[in-house]
């Protein structure tokens, strides 16, 4: 079966996913708003908090696999170096 990529949402991420949002914590996906763009949230499974929500396009989240997020919680700040150094090195080299 071959499904369409949603522009606005080109991870895919759907209700029940486990995806990073913008401060690197890894959130089950528990609501999916289509009005006009596509507005994932959920809830953090580093402490908790909700509603953790993102834009499916503008925030390029990204699914973690469940395998991962424990070792994501064991050293949240170290995660989030890691990330933004992957992220920093990604739009130097599409900005050429």
């Amino acid at each position: 079966m071959n499904e369409a990529i949603d522009p606005r949402n080109p991870a895919g991420i759907r209700v029940g996913d486990i995806y990073e949002d913008c401060s690197f914590h890894p959130v089950l996906c528990t609501e999916i708003d289509v009005d006009g763009a596509v507005v994932l949230s959920g809830v953090s499974l580093i402490d908790g908090s909700f509603p953790r929500s993102c834009d499916g396009r503008y925030c390029a989240p990204i699914r973690i696999p469940v395998a991962d997020v424990m070792t994501i919680k064991s050293d949240l700040e170290g995660y989030a170096r890691r990330r933004k150094t992957e992220l920093s090195a990604i739009d130097r080299m599409t900005r050429g």
